[in-house]
């Protein structure tokens, strides 16, 4: 009877190998698949963290500027351009509040590029804003649906001492055409004073 063959030393290391690195395919393909869920949730977590950003605020400060600011009266410290305030109140680490009115586009003063002229109607729309609340109160009314705009600033409607807004006198004087690209709850009153101002041949609507 022949002996037993034997394997070497080198032969068995060699077949030790061989057999840690069996990879089970079936556990191999969950892996795989797990890695890329997780990397689909960070890249989620990451587009929405940019967009939040890009809005102005974190979640925090956006859940309270409706408490901070809906319904509450505050000095205009400066009239920036016709559809640009900043408040005397704090905004997380920044002294003032900047507003962006809402539903209104005036025309661009381009005060940060000294090379270029302010656009037609921009100085007639500045200077009416710096007449009716530079200096004054105003009280501050905002959209739940969306508090801040690009640049981080506050999106409001200002509501000056008589009752209107400076956002609906500033359309009605057809000293800025009505800014439609967002929807809000006065879009149908500022689409009727647009109208009238179009037909009234005010501002930028006139000859």
């Amino acid at each position: 009877m022949p002996p037993p063959h034997r394997r070497t030393p080198a032969q068995r290391i060699s077949r030790h190998r061989r057999t840690r690195i069996r990879v089970d395919p079936i556990r191999l393909g969950r892996s795989l698949k797990q890695r890329k869920a997780l990397s689909l949730a960070i890249a989620l977590v990451i587009i929405i963290a940019i967009a939040l950003l890009d809005r102005g605020a974190g979640l925090l400060p956006v859940a309270d500027d409706w408490h901070r600011y809906h319904g509450q009266t505050f000095e205009v410290l400066r009239v920036v351009d016709g559809d640009t305030l900043v408040l005397g109140v704090a905004d997380g680490q920044d002294a003032t509040t900047r507003v962006r009115l809402w539903g209104v586009n005036t025309a661009e003063m381009h005060a940060n590029d000294p090379d270029r002229q302010p656009d037609p109607w921009a100085q007639e729309a500045t200077d009416f804003s710096r007449d009716a609340v530079e200096g004054q109160l105003v009280t501050i009314h905002l959209q739940e649906h969306q508090l801040r705009g690009r640049y981080g600033r506050l999106l409001a409607y200002v509501e000056m001492a008589h009752g209107q807004t400076l956002n609906a006198a500033l359309i009605e004087q057809g000293l800025s055409k009505h800014d439609e690209r967002w929807g809000h709850d006065r879009a149908e009153h500022f689409d009727e004073l647009q109208q009238q101002a179009r037909e009234g041949r005010r501002g930028l609507w006139g000859p």
